[in-house]
Order: structure tokens, then C-alpha cells, then sequence
């Protein structure tokens, strides 16, 4: 058994590295990841220009490309045959409408193409706090366990966001919920000319029940997505 990992948050990311450690021994494991951040880039692939491909380590590669770009390299051009691709993990939340921005998302909806089964894995990160990732490592292989457990049709992905909670247990509770797709509230400013986002993901709107109020409270969000 073996998995694909690559993430948006490029190859040095500390995500990434949780996410090696969290499923070291799981299985077998190769990772193609964007060399330099790749945040929001959504499904954007690269097909009029060159992509650099290089050695980062055992069985690890960058690649100058997006996030969809890694998938699609990963299992075409180098091969690769996982049982599961996995995307993360995320610094940051990916709820609801992040769906369709999320270059993170969109590794795991690549792969969905190929029909293969897949994960996005993100950890939202409360207002002025910092992650602790080793312990999101040890959160993420608890859940990636049962999760990999749950029958998943062929074309559809799993997204996981971590909740990120004051406390250190490590045993979450999981809830599968739909996506929270409620128009976010978006706000810039404006400084010497130019436009600078100033939106608050944090206050964002959150019906009950959804992937963003779940997550907020707590909880593990657990939404099955599935391609039209």
C-alpha cells in the first residue's frame, strides 16, 4: 500500500511534514509538492510553459508547478500507483466556499479525476494562535485512519478540516457535514493606490450543521465531495 502526498503550501512546508509524519507507518509513501507556495491557486494546470521536476529527498520531489500539477505528474509522468492521494496538511482552514479556491482541494479533486481515491487535509488555525504540528501530525493519523475506513464513491474526495481547539487531546470527535456554502464576507482597503484583501475568515457566516460551523466548535469536519 502505498500514498501520494503533495500539499499548496509548497515542499518545505511544516504541513507537509506532518502529514509525512502522520502516515510514516501507514504505508509507503511518495510526495510531489509545489517548490515554492502555491495558496488559492485553485485548479489551475500548467500546459503552455516548462515544469522543473527535481530530487527533494527519499522519494520526495518539487515540482515548479501548482498543486494539480503535482497529482497529475506524480501518477503520469513518474508513475505512481497510491492507493490514496493526499493533500496537506493545509495551514488554514478549507470550509465551505474555499472548495473552489483552494489549490489543497483541488490535488485531491485532480485526483478524484483519475479516479483515484483522495484526501485534502487542512488545519484551521484559531484567531492569534499558532499551530502545534506535531500534535496536528498525531490528530491527522487518528482521523486519516477511521476516514480511509468509510466507503467512498468513485469521483468523490474526502475534505477534513482539523478544528483547532485550546486543549491537547488527541482523540477528536469527527463529523460528517456538507460544505457551507454561504457568500463570505468579503472586505478590502485601500493604501497608497492599491486594494489589499481585508476579509475575516474567522467571522465568517456559519449555518448550523455545515463544514464551518462544525469545525468552529471544535469538531473534525468530514465532507465527501463529489465531481459534477
Amino acid at each position: 500500500m502505498t500514498f501520494l502526498l503533495t500539499n499548496d503550501d509548497g515542499i518545505d512546508a511544516p504541513g507537509l511534514a506532518a502529514l509525512a509524519a502522520a502516515v510514516d507507518d501507514l504505508a509507503s509513501h511518495h510526495t510531489v509538492a509545489p517548490l515554492e507556495p502555491q495558496s488559492g491557486i485553485s485548479h489551475r494546470i500548467t500546459m503552455s510553459s516548462a515544469l522543473r521536476l527535481a530530487e527533494a529527498g527519499p522519494r520526495r520531489h518539487s515540482l515548479s508547478g501548482t498543486p494539480a500539477d503535482c497529482v497529475r505528474v506524480g501518477l503520469v509522468e513518474l508513475g505512481h500507483d497510491p492507493l490514496w492521494v493526499i493533500a496537506g496538511v493545509n495551514r488554514g482552514g478549507n470550509l465551505g466556499a474555499d472548495l473552489y479556491t483552494s489549490g489543497t482541494v483541488a490535488a485531491a479533486r485532480e485526483a478524484a479525476l483519475f479516479r483515484r481515491p483522495a484526501i485534502a487535509i487542512s488545519q484551521y488555525v484559531g484567531r492569534g494562535r499558532e499551530v502545534d504540528w506535531e500534535l496536528t501530525a498525531r490528530r491527522a493519523r487518528r482521523v486519516l485512519e477511521q476516514v480511509m475506513q468509510r466507503p467512498l464513491a468513485a469521483g468523490a474526495f474526502w475534505n477534513i478540516n482539523l478544528p483547532h481547539p485550546e486543549h491537547d487531546e488527541e482523540e477528536l470527535e469527527i463529523e460528517l457535514c456538507p460544505a457551507d456554502t454561504s457568500p463570505l464576507d468579503v472586505q478590502y482597503r485601500e493604501k497608497d493606490g492599491h486594494l489589499y484583501y481585508a476579509g475575516n475568515y474567522h467571522d465568517r457566516p456559519r449555518r448550523p450543521g455545515t463544514d464551518v460551523d462544525v469545525c468552529f466548535s471544535g469538531r473534525v469536519a468530514l465532507t465527501e465531495v463529489r465531481l459534477l
